[in-house]
């Protein structure tokens, strides 16, 4: 009855850790997406929208990630971005966030200067991604 008790307690701790282990990413990555949902409303949605065909000043990021830079129809790219021969990941996205004219030269991104903070350019994306994987 013991050994049956002490199995019983084992089993459910390791069913508590794993589950923890599952919620807490998801938990983390939700958090991360509301904070870059912040930053995206009050540093990107002056002249982005996310919603497909919605294009502003600057393109809309809808599905950004994996698509080719300067490749929408019906957006007026800069030469620069056009020609970029790039395709929009994380770790792309992330240097372009932080700093535009060192990724694309010549892009049309002015004024806008770069998100200096590793971590809420991460929100950001999170963000982003979150929306690439709803839909």
């Amino acid at each position: 009855m013991v050994i049956l008790r002490n199995l019983m307690l084992r089993t459910t701790f390791v069913l508590t850790c794993i589950t923890f282990l599952i919620v807490l990413p998801a938990s983390s990555m939700s958090q991360d997406a509301d904070a870059g949902k912040l930053t995206f409303n009050n540093a990107c949605r002056t002249c982005h929208s996310l919603k497909e065909g919605d294009n502003r000043l600057g393109p809309n990021l809808y599905k950004v990630l994996g698509r080719k830079a300067g490749s929408l129809p019906n957006y007026g790219y800069s030469s620069a971005m056009k020609n970029a021969d790039l395709i929009w990941d994380r770790t792309k996205l992330d240097r372009f966030i932080e700093n535009p004219d060192a990724v694309v030269p010549g892009n049309n991104m002015k004024p806008y200067g770069g998100l200096a903070s590793a971590d809420v350019r991460a929100e950001v994306i999170v963000f982003l991604e979150s929306l690439t994987t709803a839909q």
